[in-house]
């Protein structure tokens, strides 16, 4: 049924996120808003920013989204180590690394390449009471028309999180021999995850509007695993946060970087109303393609590319192909603007500044 205009014409940005996931007539399309720290510091001097203000890039960008975080308060469990970034919860391994056009954090020194039962047993690990929960009302407050989310492409991760910490020939071994170590050391990490996560529910005391998972399923190609390790695997572990969001009646969003959508029908089968990043130039991921097979029963967050005309053509001919995907994936709602991966460092600025103008301008509802 048709929306009358008038009620339509001064949506939240909440209220526009929520109407989006379930295909609900709306103003316009929603925006969200990821960059590694070269681009993000270009566009904060552009707007006249502090380095530091992230809250006011993304009121400039028009940013409708919003993640609520808890901050990690518990004792240090993994002391440093000289010359990397070691995250004193987890154990997890990083150094920067520099390229031409600025650098990434990569992880490296894997402490677990060795894993075996006892390793994944013992591996020292944070326990969900030791972050900070009393900050989610706060958050909730400060951003109270905004759309506010528990999770990123990191919750419910299993073979991205667990190369982290054993290296992604590993992780990938793991899961064709069904190690046990390996199920043992990311069902510890899960546990916590979903407690962490229920909790911050509760706190937020309906607030959150939608929970975002994530597993890189895709390389360029094809598949990472096959369906059947897949269904018997990871989907059973990620049904568990689908389940608790449902509890809190709000919507799943699940990220996955390369060709995925060999997965998207049991995404739907488990109750997934989103799917996130959406890389155009890979296999069977084209926005005509996903439009026509799933576009009445999934929402789409992403398909502009890092990897394509926004960071490699003049801004005339990314515009033109900003354009191109507007006309697919807005007929019939469902689509969140959004890159489909952090934008990268050697993006023109003028690109990245026309994605977020260009994608306002054209993405309002007749």
């Amino acid at each position: 049924m048709d929306v009358p205009i008038w009620e339509i014409a001064m949506l939240t940005s909440r209220e526009r996120v929520i109407r989006t996931f379930y295909h609900e007539k709306t103003d316009r399309i929603p925006i969200d808003y990821l960059a590694n720290a070269a681009i993000d510091r270009k566009l904060k001097r552009h707007f006249g920013l502090q380095d530091d203000d992230d809250e006011g890039l993304r009121q400039a960008l028009r940013v409708d989204f919003r993640e609520v975080t808890v901050p990690y308060t518990g004792p240090v469990l993994h002391p440093p180590v000289k010359g990397l970034d070691v995250d004193p919860a987890w154990g997890f391994r990083r150094k920067w690394v520099t390229h031409n056009w600025g650098g990434y954090w990569e992880f490296t020194d894997f402490p677990l390449a060795d894993l075996d039962m006892e390793k994944a047993t013992t591996w020292p690990m944070p326990s969900a009471d030791d972050f900070d929960y009393s900050v989610v009302t706060e958050q909730c407050k400060r951003w109270k028309d905004l759309a506010l989310y528990v999770g990123n492409p990191g919750l419910g991760d299993m073979m991205n999180t667990t190369g982290f910490w054993c290296g992604m020939e590993m992780a990938y071994l793991s899961v064709g021999l069904k190690d046990q170590a390996w199920l043992t050391l990311i069902d510890r990490r899960l546990a916590i995850q979903l407690e962490m996560t229920e909790r911050m529910l509760e706190a937020a005391r309906g607030r959150i509007d939608f929970m975002w998972l994530g597993e890189d399923l895709g390389q360029q190609q094809g598949p990472l695993i096959s369906l059947d390790s897949y269904r018997e695997l990871l989907r059973p572990r990620h049904q568990k946060f689908v389940d608790l969001a449902r509890a809190y009646n709000i919507p799943v969003m699940f990220h996955s970087c390369g060709s995925s959508s060999w997965a998207f029908e049991d995404f739907i089968d488990m109750g997934i109303a989103a799917i996130d990043t959406l890389q155009p130039e890979v296999a069977n991921m084209e926005p005509a393609y996903l439009k026509k097979n799933y576009g009445d029963r999934l929402a789409f967050h992403g398909m502009v590319s890092t990897a394509g005309p926004l960071a490699t053509a003049p801004v005339a001919e990314f515009e033109k192909s900003l354009r191109e995907l507007l006309d697919i994936v807005m007929p019939g709602g469902g689509y969140f603007l959004a890159p489909t991966h952090e934008i990268q460092d050697n993006t023109p600025l003028e690109n990245a500044l026309a994605l977020y103008q260009r994608g306002y301008e054209w993405g309002w509802y007749a």
